[in-house]
């Protein structure tokens, strides 16, 4: 398995370190700082966060690192630092003209840069591997500016489905993705976007957390229907932009004697919708991570009735591997990424074809079936995918 050790690699991107989900840039993190020294770059504040976010005990500490009456490297954990940055950049995303964003963004690169180069300095990193997770705009100039020996792209989204980034990222993405010494994605689809623009670009896969998500004795949670027939479940953000509303309509019409579970937040299209007054649907409402395994073991089948659309089509639904860890038959959309699924997962290439799937995973499943399962998500770890990372790295020039 390759491997990179002894390094200093520096990581910049879209989420705070002390932002309270997960990521899969921090797993990363955690992953290179196994063998390597690591510098975590919070994203830089921008006025109008200043401005409204006064009362955030985060924003502040970073205004108070500015100002040197608190560190602004903190230790996390063995070889693993997290840094807040000085630099305040200007917000200019509401300029018209990509040229004159242009122009701006790279005075707020150089002011970012400069907080980077400060913290490198610092930490007397040497010779740094720079990764970036996703930052279209901040890190643009970031690789000239710095000069790291190496310079990789990480794209985990397909960011230009968002307005916000759309407006100027269309332009500017493909060549912050040329540029790159190694271009790396964690789908299929991702990655083949990545070689257009760039021949050094690899799939290298996605990294789970799945302790939590082991099959045993969950008890069964109490506002969930049993001896109503069997339970066909969803866990995660019950969204329109993502989720198909029409298919689980279908599917609780078509099969009135199954019981229908949605377990996550609404938006406002989900709650508007005719699910509400169907008697086989139910929703739970948001809860704990904590609580998701004791749901998911409780459901006869799992779905992921993905709409496919700019935001959606590249995703790589984590969920997916939550599911088959503890082992469950899942029916999901048929998307570019989820060609990897094909042989454990039942594939809808037309929301009609939801029903008749879910019966034949009921029919089919099995303790043989389930151990595949279980097996097959365990292979998509951090350190697989790090590894995948690292020889990305070491096959182009400048590492």
């Amino acid at each position: 398995m390759p491997l990179i050790e002894n390094r200093d690699i520096v990581i910049i991107g879209l989420q705070q370190w002390y932002t309270s989900i997960g990521s899969n840039c921090k797993s990363i993190a955690r992953e290179f700082a196994r063998h390597n020294r690591v510098l975590y770059i919070n994203s830089p504040l921008d006025r109008r966060t200043i401005m409204h976010g006064k009362d955030d005990p985060h924003v502040q500490y970073t205004l108070d690192a500015r100002d040197k009456k608190v560190p602004a490297t903190v230790q996390i954990s063995d070889n693993l630092w997290n840094h807040y940055p000085s630099a305040v950049l200007e917000s200019i995303n509401w300029l018209p003209f990509t040229p004159l964003f242009s122009w701006f963004n790279k005075r707020n690169n150089r002011k970012f840069a400069d907080s980077i180069q400060a913290a490198i300095q610092e930490m007397n990193f040497k010779d740094v591997i720079l990764f970036n997770d996703n930052d279209i705009f901040r890190g643009f100039y970031l690789k000239e500016m710095l000069q790291p020996a190496s310079y990789v792209y990480y794209s985990r989204d397909y960011l230009l489905g968002v307005p916000y980034w759309k407006k100027h990222g269309q332009q500017l993405e493909p060549q912050h993705i040329a540029k790159a010494d190694a271009a790396v994605a964690n789908s299929l689809y991702l990655a083949e976007m990545l070689q257009q623009y760039n021949p050094h670009s690899y799939y290298v896969g996605q990294g789970c957390n799945l302790e939590l998500f082991r099959a045993g004795s969950h008890p069964v949670p109490a506002d969930i229907p049993t001896g109503q027939g069997p339970l066909i479940g969803y866990v995660g953000a019950l969204k329109s932009l993502r989720l198909d509303i029409s298919v689980l309509e279908k599917i609780a019409k078509d099969r009135p004697q199954w019981q229908l579970v949605l377990v996550g937040p609404e938006d406002d299209d989900f709650k508007a919708s005719a699910l509400h007054q169907l008697p086989n649907v139910h929703f739970t409402g948001s809860k704990d991570i904590s609580q998701l395994p004791a749901y998911i073991q409780a459901f006869d089948v799992c779905l992921n009735p993905q709409v496919v659309n700019e935001v959606t089509v590249g995703n790589y639904p984590l969920k997916i591997d939550e599911y088959l860890a503890m082992g469950k038959p899942v029916v999901a959309t048929a998307t570019k990424t989820m060609e990897l699924f094909r042989d454990y997962v039942y594939l809808a290439t037309h929301p009609d074809e939801y029903t008749l799937l879910i019966e034949r995973a009921l029919k089919e499943n099995n303790a043989d079936t389930a151990a595949a399962r279980i097996h097959f998500a365990g292979t998509h770890t951090w350190e697989n995918s790090v590894a995948a990372i690292y020889q990305a790295i070491l096959s182009t020039s400048g590492n």
